[in-house]
């Protein structure tokens, strides 16, 4: 239900490395890239965009969902997270706290965001 995020980065090119590891299996891919910023998402329509964190700026503590087209995509974006530096910060399962068909899987990213793909049906 979002149009696009930002989020700030210590290490632009760190962070895209990871997150084109972790959004490939849910089909997402590097879509724009300068020096000091990079925007993922489907083709043609980025959607994250990463953004050059200044020296006085805090970089993660950020939540971002992204929707999973079935739960083997959760699966593999958590194993290739953990592969691409990510921390573990919840494995793939059922959270029935959210709802019944409420299935994800959560990550910390090299900046301490917590990235989660998460399949509703």
């Amino acid at each position: 239900m979002f149009d696009h995020v930002g989020l700030k980065v210590k290490d632009v090119e760190a962070s895209v490395r990871f997150y084109e590891v972790v959004l490939a299996p849910l089909g997402f891919v590097l879509d724009a890239q300068e020096s000091s910023w990079a925007g993922l998402g489907p083709k043609g329509s980025p959607a994250l965009w990463l953004y050059q964190a200044d020296r006085k700026s805090a970089a993660g503590g950020t939540h971002v969902a992204f929707s999973a087209p079935d739960r083997a995509a959760v699966d593999r974006f958590h194993a290739a997270g953990l592969k691409a530096g990510g921390v573990d910060n919840g494995k793939p399962g059922i959270r029935e706290d959210y709802g019944p068909k409420y299935y994800a899987a959560f990550l910390r990213d090299p900046d301490g965001n917590n990235v989660e793909a998460v399949f509703l049906r």
